[in-house]
Parts: structure tokens; sequence; C-alpha cells
């Protein structure tokens, strides 16, 4: 294993004097990504000003992968990585006689459906976003995966042939409630979109109108995932209830992470 770069310590003290936790990963990772000194700069000076790093580099790290990231589009969490690690789990474990369909809801950048192409592919792959900027950033990520992307509000934009003949729905909806939005990092309230972060007063809106959609796209032993807090999840799993669908809560105390799981019964046979 090769050693790690040292950054120059003062690109180090600039980043740290603007409060990056992680300043000297950063300032490698910037030192990299600039092809000469005047872009370096540039670079931090972006970075200093508050910018996330991952829209100065251009890119996110999720699950191994290097993911594409426009301005103004949702940076994917490193505890979202758990609800890939689920979803992926699902997949693995369903018999081979066809590709899965795979539907990435409220997918921004794409990179669910691109971690699960990557872990547990082949599949047929389809994501979508109401946000225009998020969509497109999604296929720059996914069409090379072969994974179309469709731009409109949760299921709404998805072709008509795959009602009752999806296998797996993963769902990073919004989920923080309206009023805490304030309390959120500058990263992410300043340079991330309100609808990819407004979950509505509760934070469960779109949970709700997710769960209600849901049945009638789902086929016959399908699954829906989606990501939501561990204060949130029993009641997420009332709302899935009031769809018919029985909910189970998995978590990651090492991510933070938290994942309701709920199925459709597999068609009888005979």
């Amino acid at each position: 294993m090769g050693s790690r770069a040292t950054p120059r310590p003062e690109l180090v003290g600039r980043l740290r004097a603007a409060g990056c936790v992680f300043a000297e990963d950063e300032a490698v990772l910037l030192e990299a990504a600039a092809a000469a000194g005047a872009e370096l700069d540039g670079l931090v000076r972006q970075r200093v000003s508050g910018l996330p790093l991952e829209h100065v580099l251009g890119w996110a790290e999720f699950c191994g992968l290097r993911i594409l990231v426009d301005p103004r589009v949702f940076v994917p969490r490193r505890r979202t990585e758990y609800l890939v690690k689920c979803a992926a789990r699902l997949l693995s474990a369903r018999p081979a006689p066809r590709w899965p369909v795979v539907v990435d809801l409220c997918c921004g950048s794409g990179a669910v459906g691109a971690a699960l192409a990557a872990a547990a592919g082949p599949l047929e792959l389809h994501a979508a976003d109401v946000d225009p900027a998020a969509a497109a950033c999604a296929r720059r990520n996914l069409l090379p995966l072969g994974g179309e992307v469709h731009e409109g509000d949760l299921f709404d934009p998805l072709p008509e042939r795959l009602r009752g003949r999806v296998d797996l729905v993963a769902v990073n909806a919004p989920y923080v409630p309206s009023g805490m939005i304030g309390t959120m990092p500058p990263e992410a309230r300043l340079h991330e979109p309100r609808v990819s972060l407004d979950g509505g007063p509760d934070g469960l809106e779109l949970q709700r109108r997710i769960a209600a959609a849901a049945p009638v796209w789902l086929a016959p032993g399908g699954h829906l995932l989606i990501e939501t807090s561990r204060r949130q999840a029993p009641q997420t799993v009332k709302i899935l209830a009031g769809s018919g669908l029985s909910g189970r809560v998995f978590g990651s105390r090492k991510l933070d992470a938290t994942v309701v799981l709920a199925g459709v019964p597999a068609a009888k046979e005979g």
C-alpha cells in the first residue's frame, strides 16, 4: 500500500480555519483535483466559502463509487449506504429467471441506483426525481449503466408498463421536518435544494404518498425500502400498514442509519 499524500500545511490551515473538520483529507482531495496552483486556489476559495466539498470536486464517494454531483443537487450521505446494503441483500436472494426491476425513487444524483447496479446487477434500473437538476445529474450517472431516468413527481413519470412489475423500490425521500431545516448544517440548507430536504411538517409527508401508491407498482413478492430516522421509524411502519404493507425496522448504529422494509405477498401457485 502506498503512503498517503501529505498536503501543504498552509492549505490545511486555511481549511481548518474555515471550520472543515477533516481539513487534511479535504486538502489531499483538492490538491489531486487541481491541475495548477491557480486552479487549486479557486477550489479552496469555493470550499472556504461554504460550498460542499462534493460540489467543489464534482463527485461524491458512495459505496466505493465516484458519483457525479452537480451544484444544487443533493449530496448522497454515507448513512444511505445502509439502504443499498439492505436492498442488495434482497436482490441477491431472489431467484434469477429474469433481471429484477428496480426503482430508485427520489433519486437525486442516482447514487442508490448506481450502487445497486454495481452490487447486485444486472438490473432493469429506473430512477425518478421531481427536480430537473437532479434528474439531469442522475442521467450522467445512470445512463452509462443502462438505467433510465424519469423526471416527475414520485411514481408519476414511470412508464405504465412497470405497473405491478417492480421488484424493489428503494426510497431516500426527504424526511426532515420543515421546522428543522434551519438547524441543518449550512452545506445542506444553503447549497442543496429545499425540495431534497423538506419532508413536510412532521417529515413524513412524502412517505405517506409513497406508501399509498407503492402497492400498485410492486410485483407480487416485491419490496419497498424507505430510509427514515430512528425516531420516525415507528410512524413509518404505521403509514405502511395503512396501505396494507407490513413494515419491519432495520438499523445500523455504525452508520446511524434506519431503514423500514415492507413487502407484497408473493403470488400463490396453482
